[in-house]
């Protein structure tokens, strides 16, 4: 087995309210940031796990999120990267 390090992405789905991001966006224009459009505020996750090979890990997060970790109804998750730990 070897130990991968996995980061993932998890964010609001397009078209669903996100009162933390429509507070960042107004906040942001507030302070003269007009050209900031939508924000979508989510969650980084970094975590550690072992597995044969880096598809494994891979797959394996995926279930994690599909499971767990996100909200199948109302977010989507991105794996960002599978590296060696």
């Amino acid at each position: 087995m070897t130990r991968f390090r996995v980061a993932i992405q998890i964010v609001p789905r397009r078209g669903l309210l996100d009162p933390q991001g429509k507070a960042v966006s107004d906040a942001l224009h507030t302070l003269g940031f007009a050209t900031v459009g939508d924000v979508r505020v989510g969650r980084h996750l970094v975590l550690d796990t072992d597995a044969e090979h880096e598809q494994a890990a891979r797959d394996s997060v995926k279930r994690m999120c599909e499971q767990l970790l996100a909200n199948p109804v109302t977010e989507d998750f991105h794996i960002d990267s599978v590296e060696h730990a």
